[in-house]
């Protein structure tokens, strides 16, 4: 761990929330990868991104990764869309549901940005097939 101040309770809460959600490979690789520059940013995704918000009353899993989606894919960020997809079907999200997602984006945001999440999630949508 960095220098930074952690709640560890919280961090420990969001290491284990962003596991189930994201996988714990790709996890694992995130904070294997991080060094002491990046290591704060891990950290602070951990602690309040996934410890708090994501553990928040009021919305489920499934709901908080729509949003994501939408978010995500409007702000055109590939990396994260492929890894929000595949956390979005681990908590129980429909491939119709994202489908909806990505047209309502292309409504409000942007023809492009949801052809290229309709791409990715397709690429997303095969290998998870392949490896099942």
């Amino acid at each position: 761990m960095s220098t930074t101040t952690i709640n560890q309770e919280l961090f420990d809460k969001g290491l284990a929330t962003r596991r189930e959600v994201l996988g714990e490979e790709y996890v694992q690789r995130s904070l294997d990868s991080a060094d002491e520059f990046s290591m704060p940013m891990q950290e602070l995704v951990t602690q309040y991104c996934w410890g708090d918000v994501w553990n928040r009353p009021g919305l489920e899993r499934a709901q908080r990764s729509l949003i994501n989606l939408a978010m995500i894919s409007a702000l055109n960020r590939p990396h994260e869309l492929k890894v929000h997809v595949r956390g979005a079907v681990r908590n129980g999200v429909t491939k119709e549901q994202i489908k909806e997602v990505f047209l309502q984006v292309a409504i409000y945001c942007g023809v492009p940005a949801a052809l290229e999440s309709f791409r990715l999630a397709r690429e997303v949508f095969e290998e998870m097939e392949a490896e099942a």
